[in-house]
């Protein structure tokens, strides 16, 4: 491929066909939110087709774009790809690169001794893998995502509660179970052929850019393919810019995100994080009649006891503090967030203590 001449603004919404890293050259520094990366695997397949016990044929990734003569070579390919997206990240950037057993810990490699920091590894556990066709070895049922900053010191975004909320109130795990791409989401030609072997699952994208972006931020990825990155960045209200060399692949792609209908702004608006919102104390509680001084709290199952202060502390035994220190003491636990441990019984039923100074909050506006 020849060289992308440089661009003077930003190619929002648009693919550059090309190589990906004289492509991201071409951009300006410093220009974009958050890179996603899905690229060559380096599957090393070996000769000869890949066969399924009943001599079928799998259709396999045996692609030109996925074959590097060494890994030396793919080491390099690597760094030179991962250099140029260091460039182009803003300094609170984060980026995430999608690889498997074959690739992933060689990219790791490389983005450490770049200086990328690494956030997290997620393990995509796949919810119908495909069986192990090749040797007597576990199937092959997940692929792994690293989530990195561009440096130690980013103060980079990651929507923590409303990660929270939508996963039953519990921390969002490293462990993501999601379908393969199938069904109606998998892009055929007219001969009922995959466009491209490797097309990620719309889920997969959707919660990478909802965990760690903002409407509005512009997405980079340089292994285009068949447009999910683009896809599910218009629906969720984000910029992209696609870099892919195969135009058959670019061809699809747009197609297919020219179809996407974005969500509206008011089911894209950001819930205000817990430290945003109104400080209530727990004195301001039972000042207001919500909980009563010398009332019993008790944990969800009614284990753990403590009776409530005029002055906004709580007492077990012969010990008093704040609902945190107290509800972290009975747990023998080094930390404990009282809002959520402790509930009051209200009408035959325990009733978490967080719920009143959600009403207050309500009432201030």
């Amino acid at each position: 491929m020849g060289l992308v001449p440089a661009v003077q603004r930003l190619p929002l919404d648009d693919i550059l066909i090309g190589d990906c890293i004289a492509a991201m050259n071409s951009l300006p520094a410093a220009s974009v939110d958050c890179v996603f990366a899905d690229p060559p695997y380096n599957l090393q397949l070996g000769e000869g087709s890949l066969l399924r016990p009943d001599q079928s044929r799998v259709d396999a990734v045996d692609d030109d774009w996925d074959k590097f003569a060494s890994l030396a070579q793919y080491d390099a390919f690597t760094r030179d790809w991962l250099t140029a997206c260091r460039r182009v990240m803003k300094p609170n950037a984060t980026l995430w690169v999608i690889g498997s057993y074959h690739n992933i810990f060689r990219v790791g490699s490389v983005l450490q001794d770049l200086g990328f920091w690494i956030l997290n590894d997620i393990v995509w556990r796949k919810a119908n893998p495909m069986p192990n066709f090749r040797g007597k070895r576990f199937t092959n049922a997940h692929e792994t995502l690293i989530w990195a900053s561009r440096d130690q010191s980013a103060k980079y975004t990651f929507h923590y509660e409303a990660l929270k909320g939508g996963n039953e109130d519990l921390q969002m795990r490293s462990d993501w179970f999601i379908p393969l791409c199938t069904g109606e989401e998998r892009l055929k030609d007219t001969a009922g052929q995959k466009v491209h072997p490797t097309q990620k699952p719309e889920a997969l994208l959707a919660r990478t850019l909802l965990s760690a972006t903002n409407p509005g931020d512009v997405i980079l990825d340089p292994f285009f393919g068949t447009g999910t990155t683009g896809a599910v960045a218009k629906r969720l209200g984000r910029r992209f810019i696609g870099i892919e060399r195969e135009t058959v692949y670019a061809d699809a792609a747009r197609r297919r995100i020219a179809a996407v209908e974005p969500l509206s702004q008011a089911a894209l608006a950001l819930a205000p994080a817990k430290r945003a919102e109104p400080r209530v104390p727990f004195l301001s509680v039972i000042e207001a009649g919500h909980v009563r001084a010398g009332e019993t709290l008790t944990d969800a199952r009614g284990r753990f006891k403590a009776v409530v202060r005029p002055d906004g502390t709580v007492m077990t035994g012969p010990v008093s503090g704040s609902i945190h220190k107290i509800g972290a003491l009975v747990q023998g636990l080094p930390a404990c967030n009282g809002w959520d441990f402790w509930h009051a019984e209200r009408n035959g039923r325990r009733v978490v203590i967080d719920t009143f100074r959600a009403e207050m909050r309500a009432q201030m506006g």
